[in-house]
């Protein structure tokens, strides 16, 4: 990706969003800023900053094989669940 942007009177940049996401850059993310020739090169620096996903996108990344379940399958299921859990408690 190319992308032109315009350096602030107080030296920064703002990298454009399909970057940012492209890299898993979030506000305090920190990059590597190398000066090769007449280039400049950003690269990211894995630290402890993670990209957060949306609800959408790890939706996306889940995957079931099985038969197709119902709503009320499901309820049923959360149910039983819940009463085998309640019994194992002695209540």
């Amino acid at each position: 990706m190319n992308a032109r942007v315009r350096i602030s009177s107080k030296g920064q940049l703002v990298l454009p969003k399909a970057v940012r996401d492209q890299f898993g850059l979030v506000a305090g993310s920190e990059v590597n800023i190398e000066s090769t020739g007449s280039s400049i090169v950003l690269t990211p620096l894995r630290r402890k900053v993670r990209r957060k996903y949306t609800v959408d996108e790890v939706a996306g990344m889940l995957k079931y094989d099985g038969p197709p379940v119902s709503v009320r399958d499901m309820d049923r299921a959360v149910e039983e669940e819940f009463r085998r859990q309640w019994h194992a408690k002695g209540a």
